[in-house]
């Protein structure tokens, strides 16, 4: 398992080494061990959900406030989307900053966003499952978003803007700068 220092604060990516032979493959995911000590984290997952999708589908930019913050390790298992993490820490010397990554079956690669940050994905091949684990439970009265198509973060979907589908809670979102 290879893990990679990115360019927002304490984030980073996770490549794990697959092991192929004529039965298929074999990889390691997670390891909290090695998490711990590449990062110093005290990160305790508790929750794993996924998601199935079609090509379009744009979920996010969201998170969680307050006591409810969560940090994610997110991955794809099936086809791929572009995955953002923005830095909503008003302290960082990455505030207000993003990162974005490709994730898919093919790469394995996997994103480690802390708690503090917006977390979105737009999906870019049908059928796909994305899947992430949670340091804290879901809690609705504490969930937040930014907008994805904010005018300050101007993030680049990968997408076109006929492709994009929101979910009404989306759609109303605020901007970063609200």
């Amino acid at each position: 398992m290879k893990i990679i220092s990115i360019d927002l604060k304490d984030c980073f990516i996770i490549e794990p080494k697959v092991f192929k032979d004529n039965r298929g493959c074999f990889l390691e995911n997670f390891n909290l061990r090695k998490i711990k000590e590449y990062a110093g984290l005290k990160v305790n997952f508790v929750q794993d959900n996924e998601a199935f999708s079609q090509k379009g589908v744009l979920c996010g930019l969201h998170f969680q406030k307050g006591e409810h913050a969560q940090a994610k390790l997110v991955r794809v298992i099936q086809g791929s989307v572009l995955d953002v993490a923005v830095d909503l820490r008003e302290k960082s010397s990455t505030y207000g900053e993003y990162y974005s990554v490709v994730l898919s079956a093919e790469n394995k690669k996997q994103l480690f966003v802390p708690r503090g940050f917006a977390h979105g994905y737009s999906v870019l091949e049908d059928n796909t499952i994305f899947a992430y684990k949670c340091d804290n439970y879901y809690n609705k009265e504490s969930e937040g978003g930014v907008i994805y198509n904010d005018s300050f973060l101007n993030i680049n979907w990968m997408l076109e803007e006929e492709e994009i589908e929101l979910s009404e809670k989306d759609k109303v979102l605020p901007s970063f700068l609200s």
